[in-house]
């Protein structure tokens, strides 16, 4: 019998148009049926931190709205003259045609009507994103190889520029202060980042994605597929860090790691490192009274979040903390040829402490699992606005960090770096106090 999925937390492959609105004047193009777009924009951009729709997102991408008309006769000519439309009346940079589930099905040639039109001299790319072959993650994955194998030309290398693969756009909450934060980590030692997504991202940037002098996985698993055809077509080398780096013993490793494989001078590095971790730890010695409270310390923490968020977080509430975890969910479905992988870097906190990891997309099982762990003391559960009845239950103290999260409104918020790891503290011993007041 087949597994029904509880309490989702990704969408379609479709929903990669998000990624696209991540890019400042891209345009998305969906040949889809009616409603798909409505669905995956309330569930991404209304409750996943109440981030909305931006330039031509929302009800204003345009669209074939396709229906039985177009099953039975094909729907190429309609697309044609969506695209004809999309030109006259919509200012953009790059317009990125994506399909659903119907088009891909009947067989539409997508990919012919595209080349016409570039052809003529469009900023127009094309990706099969029908929602039946996986989930959002898979899209974006999809829609970075349209762009290495339809816009991109080889360039002159330029030493210094890196590209950042990590949180995906709309997916991770608070992916565009993220990318902010992991800009200025990366600037802060000399090195230019190449602003692919995000507030600062342009399609010229995009276009230079060939000029780095190397690409920067930071992530467990996601982006490695791009990072490794781009090395295949461009010969641009790859680092992959894969843990997301918050608070001051992972950021300071990060930079470490970072610098030695570019070549940074390690003096300007330990610059940075000293200066900012002298930073971070003046506000945490002024709230030492409280953070030092047992009274209010929740001693163990679970997370139920996708792998980049659950390790980065993980490594800081052990590492920085020194709270005890209890076992990780990893939630994104990730791909079996990397469970390994990923279970493996929740062995390696400091002192020898290690996590169980439970891969599963499904809520209904992870919220049966959560009920089974006996825990003495309340415990902290990192995790979506899905498991706050259960956390209610449990009588556990809950911070949603991960998709959805309908109770925040999220706009820079980031939990990257030392001052992310400064929010993060404050944000949980928040949920702590305002339970014990």
């Amino acid at each position: 019998m087949s597994q029904s999925v509880e309490q989702i937390r990704h969408v379609c492959a479709l929903g990669a148009y998000e990624s696209v609105l991540a890019i400042k004047k891209a345009v998305p193009i969906v040949h889809s049926g009616p409603g798909c777009v409505s669905k995956l924009m309330i569930t991404l951009g209304t409750q996943n931190g109440h981030q909305g729709s931006g330039y031509v997102g929302g009800h204003a991408i345009p669209c074939t709205n396709a229906s039985e008309h177009e099953v039975v006769f094909g729907g190429t000519n309609q697309l044609r003259q969506l695209i004809t439309n999309t030109f006259d009346v919509i200012d953009g940079d790059l317009f990125v045609v994506l399909t659903g589930c119907t088009s891909d099905i009947i067989g539409d040639d997508v990919g012919e009507i595209a080349r016409k039109f570039k052809k003529e001299g469009k900023p127009i790319i094309y990706v099969e994103t029908g929602g039946f072959k996986g989930s959002n993650l898979l899209g974006h994955e999809l829609l970075l190889d349209a762009i290495i194998d339809q816009l991109l030309e080889p360039q002159p290398v330029e030493q210094g520029l890196v590209n950042v693969w990590s949180v995906v756009p709309y997916q991770n909450t608070f992916w565009a202060g993220d990318i902010e934060q992991l800009n200025k980590l990366l600037a802060s030692i000399g090195l230019k980042p190449n602003v692919i997504f995000g507030p600062d991202s342009r399609v010229e940037a995009v276009r230079d994605i060939p000029k780095a002098q190397f690409n920067l996985v930071l992530s467990p698993w996601i982006g490695l597929r791009a990072a490794e055809h781009l090395q295949e077509k461009f010969g641009t080398p790859f680092f992959h860090y894969p843990a997301l780096p918050i608070g001051p013993t992972e950021t300071s490793r990060f930079l470490r790691a970072v610098g030695e494989f570019a070549g940074v001078s390690p003096s300007v590095v330990e610059g940075v490192i000293n200066r900012e971790e002298n930073r971070y730890y003046y506000y945490l010695e002024r709230a030492a009274d409280t953070l030092l409270e047992t009274r209010l310390l929740p001693r163990r923490f679970i997370t139920v979040a996708d792998s980049l968020y659950a390790l980065g977080m993980a490594r800081f509430l052990t590492n920085d903390l020194g709270l005890i975890p209890e076992k990780q969910f990893i939630t994104e479905d990730t791909p079996q040829r990397y469970q390994d992988g990923v279970a493996a870097e929740f062995a390696k906190f400091n002192n020898g402490i290690t996590a169980e990891t439970v891969f599963s997309n499904d809520g209904g099982f992870v919220e049966e699992e959560l009920r089974r762990i006996k825990i003495r003391s309340r415990p902290l559960i990192l995790g979506s606005s899905w498991e706050r009845v259960v956390a209610r239950e449990l009588k556990a103290y809950q911070l949603s960090i991960a998709a959805p999260v309908g109770n925040h409104l999220v706009m820079s918020k980031s939990y990257v770096g030392y001052d992310g790891g400064l929010h993060l503290t404050e944000d949980i011993y928040s949920v702590v106090l305002n339970d014990f007041m």
